[in-house]
């Protein structure tokens, strides 16, 4: 019985490192569409404190989403999709706290 709860105990732990090694992947694929999009709408800004305070305010379905146009190409749906989740008050936030750093 100590085996199979060893066992189980086991799997489990490889089930979880596989979710977040893929979450890990989905997280950075977002992170670049998001930094490509900041960067292209604010050129002279330092993308990057932004891009994370957008990856921050996203759920666990909203990277996913964004990700995918790491393949797929940045299209209109995940430019407003990026917009309403910047837009979000924790989001916002974020970016205010982060503004000393933004210009680039």
């Amino acid at each position: 019985m100590r085996a199979l709860a060893i066992l189980a105990l086991a799997a489990l732990t490889a089930c979880t490192a596989a979710n977040d090694a893929a979450d890990a992947v989905a997280r950075s694929q977002a992170k670049n569409v998001v930094n490509t999009y900041v960067a292209d709408r604010y050129p002279g800004l330092n993308a990057a404190p932004i891009t994370d305070c957008i990856i921050d305010a996203a759920d666990a379905r909203e990277i996913l989403q964004i990700s995918s146009a790491a393949i797929t190409g940045l299209d209109a749906g995940t430019a407003e999709q990026i917009g309403q989740i910047a837009r979000r008050p924790e989001a916002l936030q974020c970016i205010a706290q982060n503004s000393l750093t933004l210009i680039g």
